[in-house]
């Protein structure tokens, strides 16, 4: 819908298309405390755009009306939403599911699920440095600052630049992605010369991220049941000048990696501010039915890590059941595993929960993730 009508008019400024793709945005996030300000869940689009000007972002009710295309301003609900779900704009089921996990900080982190998210790059350290990415993009006219928990993060600082026309991007020299993310790949502690395999590698940044700290020396594997993104991680392999990435286009056998990353897939709670509809299209059910898939993947990864190796176990999800509770199970079948504490030495201790990584956006400023590192015994 936004992108019609970003076509249908074309003479808007940027800043005109920037500001309506934030509205349109935003009626789309907070739809159910919209719905809750007019009395009505099911308010045509011309309501909640008058809901959300006048009742939420301030402007006056005679202007929100004309903008919005009503006839006049609209009645709207005076009192707080009672509910965390309607407060923050949530299904009532994971409104209840953030409580159970969070306890008395679900409110916290569901507020900043309703916060954009920051724009992070991972700076290429096999082509180049942070600092001198973040001159180079200064050149370019984008102003950075270095995050506080990855030694590869800057964070983009003011308005949204286009990344993807930059001289420097097209060179390679850094990728978008999460700070959270980008702790996953540190935890792995990939070196020059090593057998590394990316078992669930999707489009792969974070092999990109490996095969940068193996400095192009070694074998890294990447393997996903998606064989156009294994296409597009080779694009991008080349971009980053990066030679050893070998796609695998059937599940590893026999393979004995010194280290094995599975980046499983989950609910993907912990990413929700990333876009408007993500809340609404989630199932209840995937929060039991994934844990399954994802204690599978990992006895399948069991098999691929040498003695002496290291396994990271990571998801972008916010539930115990999909995160300690798989390591947990797993452990029990393979006592061959220990579970060691992550990133001694470099990880900040806020990112440490009971033995294994956490961030989340109102803890970190990250999106929310979960990793488990897990060494195998020589004998």
């Amino acid at each position: 819908m936004l992108d019609r009508t970003l076509r249908a008019h074309r003479n808007l400024s940027r800043e005109q298309r920037q500001a309506l793709a934030e509205v349109v945005f935003n009626v789309g996030l907070w739809r159910r405390r919209l719905g809750f300000l007019l009395g009505n869940p099911d308010a045509p689009a011309p309501a909640l755009l008058f809901a959300f000007l006048h009742g939420l972002a301030g402007v006056s009710a005679g202007e929100a009306a004309r903008l919005a295309g009503v006839p006049a301003p609209l009645d709207l609900v005076s009192e707080e939403p009672p509910s965390l779900a309607l407060r923050y704009s949530l299904p009532d089921w994971l409104a209840e599911h953030f409580s159970r996990e969070l306890g008395s900080s679900a409110g916290d982190f569901c507020a900043h699920l309703n916060v954009p998210g920051p724009i992070t790059l991972r700076v290429n350290r096999f082509r180049t440095n942070r600092e001198a990415l973040e001159h180079r993009l200064r050149s370019e006219g984008v102003e950075t600052r270095p995050g506080s928990l990855s030694s590869l993060a800057l964070h983009v600082v003011g308005p949204r630049p286009n990344l993807y026309g930059l001289t420097s991007l097209r060179e390679g020299l850094f990728e978008v992605q999460d700070e959270g993310s980008q702790l996953l790949g540190l935890l792995v502690e990939a070196r020059p010369g090593e057998t590394v395999l990316d078992l669930c590698a999707g489009a792969g940044g974070k092999t990109l991220q490996l095969g940068a700290d193996m400095e192009n020396r070694g074998r890294l594997l990447a393997y996903d049941p998606d064989a156009e993104r294994l296409d597009r991680l080779l694009q991008r392999s080349a971009r980053a000048g990066l030679s050893i990435v070998q796609v695998l286009r059937a599940p590893p056998e026999g393979v004995l990696a010194d280290r094995v990353l599975v980046d499983a897939p989950c609910s993907e709670l912990g990413s929700l501010r990333r876009g408007p509809d993500l809340r609404f299209r989630l199932e209840p059910s995937s929060l039991s039915v994934l844990p399954r898939e994802q204690h599978d993947i990992l006895l399948r990864a069991r098999r691929l890590v040498r003695p002496g190796g290291r396994l990271v176990y990571a998801t972008c999800t916010v539930n115990r059941a999909e995160n300690e509770a798989v390591v947990l199970g797993f452990l029990r079948e393979a006592p061959e595993f220990r579970l060691v504490p992550p990133g001694a030495g470099w990880l900040d201790p806020s990112c440490v929960r009971d033995g294994f990584l956490f961030c989340a956006p109102h803890l970190h400023g990250t999106d929310g993730f979960f990793a488990a590192v897990l060494e195998r015994g020589d004998g």
